[in-house]
């Protein structure tokens, strides 16, 4: 069984997805990216838009039940791996220990401005 969850507190969705789904025991939270929930403005530097985007993740999954500890697979994107270092630098202030797996690959975002997307699969607590 599974259930789609929209967190109130979190950036609204750009397209017909949910924030999250959880099934069996885990929560599988949809791509995010940098926008600030209550302005809708993206960040301008690459370390901002990694600790936005990772705030952002936090929110939904505290909002169904889990949290940053709980996530056992990261898919970040980046739209230049020469932001690769930078993007660890923030990402190992949220991962602190017992990282999760991770992915992290260059693409081309779909907003010029957006530099990070990330999505993540968590333990429902």
């Amino acid at each position: 069984m599974k259930k789609a969850m929209m967190v109130a507190k979190a950036a609204k969705p750009l397209g017909p997805y949910s924030h999250a789904v959880i099934a069996n025991g885990f929560v599988y939270v949809s791509g995010q990216g940098p926008a600030n929930p209550q302005t809708g403005l993206l960040p301008a530097t690459i370390q901002e838009q990694v600790k936005q985007t990772l705030e952002n993740i936090k929110t939904i999954l505290e909002g169904v039940g889990s949290s940053l500890e709980q996530v056992v697979k990261v898919n970040a994107y980046l739209s230049d791996v020469a932001n690769f270092g930078e993007y660890n630098q923030v990402y190992r202030t949220f991962f602190t220990h017992d990282f999760p797996a991770r992915t992290t690959i260059g693409c081309t975002m779909l907003e010029a401005e957006m530099l990070v997307e990330i999505d993540c699969v968590a333990v429902l607590l």
